[in-house]
C-alpha cells in the first residue's frame, strides 16, 4: 500500500501564522503537525508516501528532503492552485497503482489509528474506505449517513437539526485506483472547489462499495490558532524528560522536560513540566516556565519572565519581567521589557478571535494573543487576550492593542505631555498653585 498525504493549502484560518509557513509546518510537542502523520504512515508499515504540495512547498520540502532521516521515501506532487481534494487527489493519478491512504496533512491522530484503519481495509476490501469519528458540532465537518457500515450519504456542514447522525468525516481515507476515473469525472461544488466527498458520492450511485469505519482513538482536527494550542496540550502529555543543555545550580525541574543541545537555563528559574525547550536557547536567570509551553531553537528568554501554556517559534526573544500567557508567538520576534500578554476576560466568559472577518468564541476560558513572524513591541506595552499581530508590525512602547493588528503596520501611541520646574521646590509656580 502506498500512501498520500494532503498538505498544499494556505491555511487561512491560521492566519497570520501562515504568512510564511504552511499550516502543516506549525509546530506543537517539538515538531510540524505533518510530521506526526508521517510517522503515523511509517509506523503502520507503509514507506512510500507522496506529499501534495502547493503554498509555501519549499518549506516542507527544506525540512523533509527526500524523508531518509524520518525512515520513508518521500516524493512531491505540486498542486499550484489548491482546487479542493478531489483535485489534489487526482494528482496522484500517474504515479498511484494500487491501494493507498490519504491523510489530510492537518490533522493529529492517535499513533495507532492509521494501523486500525488499515486492519479494517484489509479484512473487509471495499473499494472506497472512510474513517468516521463521532462529533458534538455536525456544522462544521461532513456529516455520513451509515447503515450498517455501508456509506449511504455525505452531507456537508449541516444544521444540527437535519444532521443524519453524529459521524464525521476525518479527512482519512483509502482507496482503490478506480477513485480516479470518478475524480475525473467530478464537477466543481458550489465554493469552486473539487470536492473528494463529490466524487465519493459518485461511486456510492454506481454501487461501488464504499464503507465507513468508525473509531473511537484521538483525531484532533487543527484549523484555526487556539486549536493549535489545544493539540500542542495533548500532545505534550506524552514527553518524556530528556536534558541535553547545561542546567545551572539552584534551577527548579518539576514533571517532564526536555532541554535541548547548546540551550543554558540559568539559575533561579523554575520549570513545571510537560516542558519543550528546544536547541541553543538562553533561559534565565529567575524565569518562571509554565505546564503546556515550547518553546523552539533560538529562543531567549530573559530575567523575570513567566510563560504560560504558550509556543515560542523559533529565535524570538522575549525579554525580563514581560508574562505570556496561552499565546502563540512566532518567529524571529522581540518583546521589549514589560510587555505583557493578558489571557482571561474580566467577565471571564470565553475569549472571542476573528478568522476570516467573523468573531469566533474560541470555547477557551483563557486564551492570549496570536503573533506572526518579525513583531516587536516597545517597554511596558500590553496585549488583550484574542488579538492577533500581524507579521513584520511593531508595536510602539506603553501601547495597549485591543484590537487585531494587520501585518506591516505601526501602533504608535501619541502621548500628551508638558516639560515644567520642578514644582516640588518651594519657589515653583505649580508648587504656589497647590497652596
Amino acid at each position: 500500500m502506498q500512501a498520500m498525504i494532503l498538505t498544499a493549502g494556505e491555511g487561512t484560518r491560521m492566519r497570520p501564522l501562515t504568512l510564511t509557513r504552511p499550516k502543516t509546518m506549525l509546530p506543537i510537542s517539538g515538531k510540524p503537525i505533518l510530521q506526526y502523520n508521517i510517522e503515523s504512515i511509517r509506523d503502520a508499515g507503509i514507506d512510500e508516501i507522496f506529499l501534495v504540495v502547493g503554498y509555501k512547498k519549499n518549506v516542507i520540502k527544506k525540512y523533509f528532503a527526500d524523508g531518509k532521516e524520518f525512515g520513508v521515501k518521500l516524493s512531491y506532487l505540486i498542486q499550484e492552485k489548491q482546487l479542493g481534494t478531489a483535485h489534489a487527489i487526482g494528482k496522484g493519478k500517474n504515479v498511484i497503482d494500487e491501494e493507498f491512504i490519504v491523510v489530510n496533512g492537518d490533522v493529529i491522530t492517535d499513533p495507532n489509528l492509521i494501523k486500525e484503519v488499515i486492519n479494517y481495509y484489509e479484512r473487509n476490501t471495499p473499494d472506497t474506505l472512510l474513517l468516521l469519528t463521532k462529533v458534538k458540532d455536525p456544522s462544521s465537518f461532513g456529516i455520513v449517513e451509515l447503515e450498517d457500515d455501508k456509506v449511504k450519504n455525505i452531507i456537508e456542514k449541516p444544521k444540527p437539526e437535519e444532521a443524519p447522525s453524529d459521524l464525521a468525516n476525518a479527512g482519512i481515507y483509502i482507496f482503490n485506483p478506480i477513485i480516479f476515473n470518478y475524480i475525473e469525472k467530478t464537477q466543481k461544488s458550489p465554493r469552486g472547489e473539487y470536492e473528494i466527498t463529490d466524487s465519493i458520492m459518485m461511486e456510492i450511485k454506481d454501487g461501488i462499495d464504499v464503507r465507513g469505519f468508525v473509531s473511537k482513538k484521538r483525531w484532533i482536527d487543527i484549523g484555526r490558532p487556539w486549536e493549535l494550542l489545544n493539540a500542542n496540550e495533548e500532545m505534550m502529555k506524552n514527553i518524556k524528560t530528556k536534558i541535553e543543555g547545561e542546567v545551572e545550580e539552584n534551577v527548579h525541574i518539576k514533571g517532564p522536560v526536555v532541554i535541548g543541545r547548546g540551550t543554558i537555563v540559568r539559575s533561579g528559574t523554575y520549570i513545571q513540566g510537560p516542558v519543550y525547550i528546544g536547541k541553543n536557547c538562553d533561559i534565565g536567570p529567575n524565569c518562571y516556565i509554565r505546564a503546556y509551553t515550547c518553546i523552539y531553537d533560538g529562543v531567549s528568554i530573559g530575567n523575570a519572565v513567566e510563560i504560560k501554556n504558550s509556543i515560542i517559534m523559533e529565535n524570538t526573544n522575549i525579554n525580563h519581567l514581560s508574562y505570556v500567557g496561552d499565546s502563540i508567538i512566532g518567529a524571529n520576534c522581540n518583546f521589549g521589557a514589560g510587555t505583557n500578554i493578558a489571557n482571561l476576560k474580566f467577565n471571564d466568559k470565553p475569549v472571542k478571535m476573528n478568522v476570516k472577518g467573523e468573531r469566533v468564541s474560541t470555547s477557551r476560558r483563557k486564551l492570549g494573543a496570536v503573533f506572526g513572524d518579525n513583531v516587536k513591541t516597545g517597554i511596558n506595552s500590553g496585549f488583550n487576550p484574542g488579538v492577533k499581530i500581524g507579521m513584520d508590525s511593531v508595536i510602539w512602547p506603553n501601547a495597549l492593542i485591543d484590537e487585531d493588528v494587520d501585518s506591516n503596520k505601526a501602533v504608535i501611541v501619541q502621548q500628551e505631555k508638558q516639560i515644567v520646574d520642578n514644582f516640588l521646590k518651594s519657589d515653583s509656580s505649580w508648587s504656589k498653585k497647590e497652596k
